[in-house]
């Protein structure tokens, strides 16, 4: 079934609840809110756009040229939703991303869905805007916990720096607790899919008419190819974000 351009208007204004906290709470979120809906309806009506009338089209080097803006916007929105420093860190997050998602988008693609051709807009686009799409919030996690650790725990690290550890040794901890709090949604999600929760794809294929169990291991697939893409991502960011901004000496580069 369709949804009208008029239904979909109707429905978004149950937007006026979350706008209603921000305002009772104080929280002085307004202007981010209206950014994040507004920046979501133009970029999801822009893809809308490409997906609809470039499919044909289905060039090599126009689906490669998307799926780097991908990488760089997301690496942006990363690094300033994270409020860190863009010129020490966007190098990291951007290679982290990067490592994360390649090799398990080709996995998918061509020993999954095997498209043809491979580079085909249907599978290459949306493949990898879920899998980004899922990655963001864990490394935003990440790398703000990182930090907040070098500045809380500061004596921690110096102290461990005193006692002759290398700065990585002396790091270690933070990037541990880092990955934990930034994994730990992920698990809980997939601990609970299936008797707590029901995925949107999954939901979506089967309100489409689709077979529950070909709905099921489609998003088994799209669980597991998440999970490892956020860990790659997540552990290789933070580990290249404590390379650059950590001297020889342990020293620890401002951030913000």
């Amino acid at each position: 079934m369709d949804i009208s351009w008029w239904q979909l208007a109707s429905f978004m204004t149950i937007l006026v609840v979350p706008i209603a906290i921000e305002r009772y709470f104080e929280l002085g979120l307004s202007r981010d809110m209206l950014s994040a809906v507004a920046r979501m309806l133009v970029q999801l009506v822009l893809v809308g756009v490409y997906l609809q009338y470039l499919f044909e089209l289905n060039s090599l080097s126009v689906n490669l040229l998307w799926l780097l803006l991908m990488l760089l916007i997301g690496a942006s929105a990363i690094v300033s939703k994270a409020k860190l420093s863009r010129k020490l860190l966007y190098f990291p997050v951007l290679a982290g991303l990067s490592l994360g998602l390649f090799p398990v988008l080709w996995l998918m693609i061509v020993y999954l869905l095997a498209p043809d051709p491979l580079y085909s807009a249907q599978y290459l686009i949306p493949a990898a805007g879920m899998l980004l799409g899922n990655c963001l919030s864990g490394n935003i996690v990440a790398l703000q916990r990182l930090f907040s650790a070098f500045e809380d725990r500061k004596a921690e690290y110096e102290g461990a720096l005193a006692l002759g550890s290398t700065s990585y040794q002396a790091a270690l901890p933070f990037i541990q607790s880092a990955m934990q709090q930034s994994f730990a949604p992920i698990l809980a999600s997939m601990a609970t899919t299936g008797l707590v929760t029901l995925p949107g794809m999954m939901t979506g294929q089967i309100l489409g008419g689709v077979d529950p169990i070909i709905a099921i291991k489609y998003q088994i697939v799209i669980l597991v190819a998440i999970f490892v893409t956020l860990t790659v991502s997540v552990s290789s960011a933070l580990l290249l974000s404590v390379r650059t901004v950590v001297s020889i000496n342990g020293r620890v580069k401002p951030s913000q």
